[in-house]
């Protein structure tokens, strides 16, 4: 995948990150996603997806972000802030145009697409690239099937070898090599076997990528790093007692981190609920130690 197509994709990612999503949402920013990845000429695709009334706000916006990408000289030194804004200005109208579609009806507005089967890639060479949006698939999971909880934590918590986005490779690589090990602490805590001094250890490391994750403008993210570092201070000191729904809900976080993380297309609504509604019952107690 070439470096636009990355740049797009990822910022597609970011903003359905900060959204609250249905399996059938998922589906279709996959869809999205599969369509800027596999398109043979991303400036005429975006061109036409203007034309259909329910893609053309969504449209506009990814235009702006292309010509920011093929007709200005970035700069590299603001560059991540500048993909956070595009990000950002994503969110509304990815939310505007999920609102407006579902997998069947978006997978009828990219088949309206009058995208010729033979484009010129070029004048010179006059190259032709077969198009088909018709016959891309949306992923290799099957999104409307339904899924136990323990599938979808097996899915999101195994081992991939998958591409890393250039832009936040390193990233990527610091939040998800802590999880497992905090994953197995858990399981100590469950056991009643605690140690002190790894807990203060993952809870300033959880507290660190969570600052990092904010900066950067990855809110869910964040918010799960905060929520883990609190609750391990609290079970530390004793304010919290490490039984199984505690467990289980620190364990929501993670997967969420996870799944946000890796792209994951598998519905976490109820984790992220799970989550959010362990981080307000801990909100109100007072940490008495400084991470």
């Amino acid at each position: 995948m070439d470096l636009i197509k990355q740049y797009i994709v990822q910022s597609i990612s970011v903003a359905a990150n900060n959204l609250r999503l249905s399996t059938e949402k998922i589906e279709v920013v996959a869809l999205l996603r599969d369509a800027v990845t596999k398109s043979s000429n991303l400036k005429f695709d975006i061109s036409e997806m203007k034309k259909i009334t329910e893609l053309s706000t969504l449209a506009i916006r990814l235009d702006e972000i292309y010509s920011y990408l093929t007709q200005t000289q970035p700069d590299f030194f603001k560059f991540s802030e500048k993909f956070k804004e595009h990000s950002q200005y994503l969110i509304k109208d990815l939310s505007r145009m999920l609102d407006m579609v579902n997998p069947g009806t978006v997978k009828k507005s990219f088949e309206k697409l009058s995208f010729p089967k033979e484009v010129k890639e070029n004048e010179e060479n006059k190259e032709q690239l077969k198009v088909d949006l018709s016959k891309r698939k949306v992923s290799e999971l099957n999104l409307s099937k339904p899924e136990t909880e323990l599938i979808k934590e097996k899915l999101i918590l195994e081992e991939e070898k998958e591409e890393e986005d250039i832009f936040f490779q390193n990233y990527e690589a610091e939040i998800l090599k802590h999880i497992k090990p905090i994953d197995a602490m858990l399981k100590q805590l469950s056991k009643n076997e605690i140690d002190p001094e790894a807990i203060l250890k993952y809870a300033r490391i959880m507290n660190k990528n969570g600052e990092i994750s904010e900066k950067i403008g990855f809110d869910i993210i964040a918010n799960m790093h905060g929520i883990v570092s609190k609750s391990l201070m609290l079970i530390r000191a004793r304010e919290l007692m490490p039984g199984r729904d505690v467990i289980e809900a620190i364990r929501a976080c993670l997967i969420v981190i996870v799944a946000v993380v890796k792209g994951k297309e598998v519905d976490i609504t109820n984790y992220l609920n799970r989550a959010e509604e362990f981080g307000n019952e801990i909100q109100p107690i007072k940490l008495k130690e400084t991470i």
